[in-house]
């Protein structure tokens, strides 16, 4: 067995063999695999299955609805995701170990990140309506065109984190470490609304 890599960045998977990827698969399809080291997945439909437990590495997920699925104790080791649908995923039940995962032009409306480790991670083009960040380290993590929309920040280590082009979110620098954190003039409305204070 090859030593895991432990770098702190997320690593994109580059190369997959062609008997590691695997179209329209399903929740049964998946069911009996424990642990997937570089697989990609495409167009699969995982809707409501339960990866309890599933651990994947080097992996990644191409337009894949995997909405409401239960990730209980699941490892997720340098997992992308692009163009997925993550409705109501609650990453906040994956394993603590290892944890590295990316998102481009991804739905997560509701999707749980409480308490989660995610320093640097990226979210690039991606809905996070509603989407929960409470007591998470977000520190340098960059939301690149993201729509947070009553995303919730309570207790959010942000220290460096990129806001720039992101847009709908309310941070109350009160209860949240903003430090070094990068918003645009457009965005100032976002940190000031608590104070009612008007940005013109």
């Amino acid at each position: 067995m090859k030593p895991r890599r432990t770098t702190a960045a997320a690593r994109k998977p580059i190369i997959f063999l062609a008997e590691n990827v695997f179209e329209r698969w399903t929740a049964a399809e998946i069911a009996p695999q424990q642990e997937m080291e570089q697989y990609r997945f495409v167009a699969g439909n995982f809707s409501g299955a339960d990866l309890t437990n599933k651990r994947f590495i080097d992996c990644r997920f191409e337009q894949c609805n995997l909405s409401l699925v239960t990730l209980a104790g699941a490892g997720l080791q340098n997992v992308e995701f692009s163009e997925c649908k993550l409705s109501g995923v609650q990453f906040s039940a994956c394993r603590e170990l290892g944890f590295e995962v990316g998102f481009a032009h991804c739905q997560l409306p509701y999707a749980s990140f409480h308490g989660k480790r995610l320093r640097g991670t990226r979210f690039a083009h991606c809905v996070l309506t509603e989407a929960d960040f409470s007591y998470a380290d977000m520190t340098e993590a960059v939301f690149q065109e993201c729509t947070l929309t009553g995303a919730i920040f309570e207790q959010t280590q942000l220290v460096g984190a990129d806001f720039t082009t992101a847009s709908g979110f309310l941070i109350d620098p009160e209860i949240n470490a903003v430090k070094k954190a990068r918003f645009s003039l457009e965005g100032l409305p976002g940190l000031l609304s608590k104070h009612e204070i008007v940005v013109e």
